[in-house]
């Protein structure tokens, strides 16, 4: 894997950029100006970035994944990840039949769903996932591989399925892995 040089990176135009960025050059990165990203933050082959996206310190976006942030917005927490072929949308088209869809059809025939996404601290999200307009993934909660994530979740809970639903309680133990962390790095 190839990244962007630091001089590549400032010349894209980003809305804010933290120390240490690892971007592939196999990145698709639209909208550069309304993009924000924190120290220590890597996004891999393939993935597609555009609209109003936020990413925090130490946060991976693994290969082929997709945050569509559109004007609504999609931040992503400290320490938060999407795993390989994840799909974030902040909003969509009208899938009910009461407008037209696809990006060839004028606004005005159109309905689109439209709501920001937030994926909190510690939320790691397993491959091939789909996280729709609107949720809310709570703190350190993880979401099991190739799930669809329709409504928003409470703290610290392992989710799963079409729709995700909790199965149990996650472990909070990486929350002291953290602090020697970040205690490590001044």
């Amino acid at each position: 894997m190839a990244f962007m040089t630091d001089t590549q990176l400032r010349d894209m135009g980003f809305k804010s950029i933290g120390k240490n960025v690892k971007i592939s050059d196999k990145a698709a990165i639209y909208n550069c100006d309304k993009i924000s990203i924190g120290d220590n933050t890597r996004i891999d082959d393939f993935c597609v970035i555009s609209g109003k996206v936020t990413l925090g310190r130490n946060v991976h976006v693994a290969i082929f994944s997709n945050i569509a942030g559109g004007e609504q917005g999609v931040t992503m927490d400290d320490f938060s990840g999407l795993a390989y072929g994840c799909q974030v949308f902040s909003q969509s088209d009208d899938y009910s039949g009461k407008a037209l869809t696809n990006p060839t059809v004028p606004a005005t025939y159109k309905k689109e769903v439209k709501s920001a996404i937030y994926i909190g601290r510690h939320v790691i999200i397993g491959t091939s996932s789909i996280v729709l307009p609107g949720v809310h993934l709570a703190e350190g909660c993880s979401v099991g591989a190739m799930s669809m994530v329709t409504k928003s979740t409470t703290p610290w809970g392992i989710y799963f399925g079409i729709p995700a639903k909790r199965l149990k309680n996650r472990s909070k133990d990486l929350l002291e892995l953290e602090s020697e962390y970040l205690a490590s790095e001044k």
